[in-house]
């Protein structure tokens, strides 16, 4: 996998994150808009299954007023293969 630099975190020089229980663990959030909760949770589904990624974590939302109020925002961490770090 080539790593896009533009995706890239800049941190400060010298910046130590080495430290597994307090370390930088970087993470991604994509968010799936639906009319109900199960068009939102059925689309999250449906994305997940075609990548290689480990699910976080999860928050929701209902966003009054819009036309697709149900808002199921996911947290995941890209699954990279070992031998391309």
């Amino acid at each position: 996998m080539v790593l896009d630099p533009n995706f890239c975190l800049d941190v400060p020089e010298g910046f130590d994150d080495s430290d597994a229980e307090t370390g930088v663990h970087p993470i991604a959030r994509k968010m799936f808009l639906g009319v109900t909760a199960a068009e939102a949770f059925g689309k999250a589904h449906e994305w997940l299954r075609e990548q290689s990624v480990r699910l976080v974590d999860v928050s929701w939302n209902v966003l009054e007023g819009e036309d697709e109020p149900c808002t199921l925002s996911i947290y995941f961490a890209f699954e990279l293969d070992p031998e391309e770090i």
